[in-house]
């Protein structure tokens, strides 16, 4: 399969390159930039990501540009565009001020592949401290903006292209056709992906694999083991077990629910109520950390037990997605937090790892479970956190903990599905209209009056964003008439809280969890 090739340098927005290539039905893989694949036949075209270091400083990631160079179409993206002029004789310096934020492109030449279909003066996305100053003999500027020179720049005699904004993201209005222009025009890319396509090269490749093996798998309830599960059903059958874990720390009736959604898709499952394992081992921890690890390990531990009951089981199946595989390649080698989807095969199964989704990124997964026929409520769910409501309880878990955030977590979400909006003309529930949203229970007491009472009790924060990708959110806009029935309703109904917070902070600085 022919491929766009990404070269990781450590941008934070690196896998929005690969989701952009991905939209215009092509594929694309992301490696760290000095995992470059050899002699790989199906590389049409490559990539140079950002980064979070300068070009010059001692630490900074780099490649020898000989080994692509002449071989394949390259776009570097800003630090990928000045290490390619630095290191090809062209010079990069410090900007005076940090070039952050909107600008508009002035177009030095017309007609120049990269930029077909552009109108004049299109908006892009500046993120840079360094800015090229010269660049290298034999390549030539293509486009300009009011504090930007080299905006763009081309080689004269190679396919090879450099731009210092950031077409990825949203801000850049025509990001996506520039990236069209490169990886269809330029590469000669095939946009034949499609999620029916998807589902019938993915069976046939699992009858393949696994044959009339057996295969486990562990359920969360959530898309992604959904369609994985749904996709290995389909290819082997009753060969499928699934084991689903209650670890304490789901929505309120989630158990029961989703184990009744996967009745009616015709999968076999087995439901373990694990919730006393998970609270004695969670008594008086507080550090998120140390939660994510000792929820992680119980669900391996429960897992494992169930598992080792099926014992000519020689497959373990996971709904790993690609971006769960591109965060634990972080090239940085900083950990900012635990990711529950990898790495959580125990050594003693001996199981083969069975991953049918782990080329797809979440929006993609939507599609192909639609075109499998999942329920719209399954395929529609809001991403939850693997460790659950543990890392929406600051603070140490207890059940009583977990009962009010779940009445608090119910009220709330259900009042989103209910509550309805207009949109081009169409009705839509706000649950819709967000990307994700929870309550958190804060780790503090507040003083209110109920009737001719004081109380002290319990406060929590409702979260609500929207996004594309969860690389970036925003806060939720809800209706204020929306905000205050929710409050309402959860002070009166929920016995230990007599405060409701909304949280308005944007992502980053903040991230979508709280821990």
């Amino acid at each position: 399969m022919q491929k766009i090739l990404i070269l990781d340098f450590g941008s934070q927005t690196t896998q929005l390159i690969g989701r952009r290539i991905r939209e215009l039905d092509t594929f694309c893989e992301i490696v760290p930039y000095n995992k470059f694949p050899k002699d790989d036949p199906d590389i049409i075209g490559v990539i140079l990501s950002g980064s979070p270091y300068s070009v010059y400083d001692s630490e900074a990631f780099k490649i020898n540009l000989d080994e692509i160079r002449g071989k394949y179409p390259i776009l570097g993206i800003c630090y990928g565009a000045q290490f390619m002029s630095y290191t090809l004789g062209g010079k990069v310096e410090p900007a005076g001020t940090r070039e952050y934020g909107r600008a508009n492109l002035e177009f030095i030449e017309e007609g120049n592949k990269l930029f077909k279909n552009f109108t004049p003066n299109s908006q892009v996305w500046m993120s840079h401290g360094d800015t090229i100053t010269a660049i290298p003999d034999g390549f030539r500027k293509i486009a300009s903006t009011a504090s930007v020179e080299f905006a763009a720049y081309q080689s004269n005699s190679e396919p090879i292209w450099g731009v210092q904004f950031h077409p990825e993201v949203f801000h850049s209005i025509q990001g996506t056709q520039l990236l069209k222009n490169f990886v269809v025009d330029i590469c000669g890319g095939v946009q034949d992906w499609s999620p029916a396509s998807f589902v019938e090269t993915t069976v046939a490749e699992l009858k393949a694999q696994l044959g009339n093996d057996r295969v486990i798998l562990g359920l969360s309830g959530g898309v992604d083991s959904s369609v994985a599960a749904v996709l290995l059903n389909k290819a082997i059958g009753k060969n499928l077990t699934c084991i689903f874990v209650d670890n304490g720390l789901l929505r309120k009736n989630e158990f029961k629910n989703v184990l009744n959604d996967y009745q009616c898709l015709g999968l076999n499952v087995i439901g373990v109520d694990a919730s006393e394992k998970f609270y004695k081992e969670l008594a008086g921890v507080e550090e998120p950390e140390n939660k994510r690890k000792i929820i992680g390990k119980g669900f391996v531990d429960v897992f494992n037990a169930e598992a080792k009951k099926i014992t000519d089981a020689k497959w373990l199946g996971q709904g790993t997605i690609y971006p769960d595989r591109i965060e634990s390649l972080n090239i940085t080698g900083r950990v900012i937090k635990s990711h529950h989807n990898v790495g959580g095969l125990p050594k003693d199964m001996k199981l083969q790892l069975c991953e049918p989704l782990k080329w797809l990124f979440k929006d993609e997964v939507r599609r192909v479970g639609r075109q499998l026929g999942i329920p719209e409520h399954l395929i529609g769910r809001h991403p939850f956190p693997g460790p659950g409501l543990g890392v929406r309880i600051l603070g140490d878990i207890t059940p009583e903990k977990v009962r009010i955030l779940q009445e608090a977590d119910d009220i709330f979400i259900s009042g989103l599905r209910e509550w309805k909006t207009m949109v081009d003309g169409k009705e839509v529930s706000l649950y819709d209209q967000v990307w994700q949203a929870g309550v958190i229970l804060l780790p503090v007491k507040s003083v209110g009056v109920m009737g001719d009472e004081r109380t002290y009790e319990r406060a929590v924060a409702l979260r609500a964003v929207t996004s594309a990708d969860a690389m970036t959110a925003d806060w939720a806009h809800l209706p204020y008439e929306f905000l205050a029935k929710v409050s309402n309703e959860i002070i009166n109904k929920v016995k230990g809280v007599n405060r409701v917070a909304y949280d308005i902070s944007s992502k980053p600085p903040a991230t979508i969890e709280w821990e």
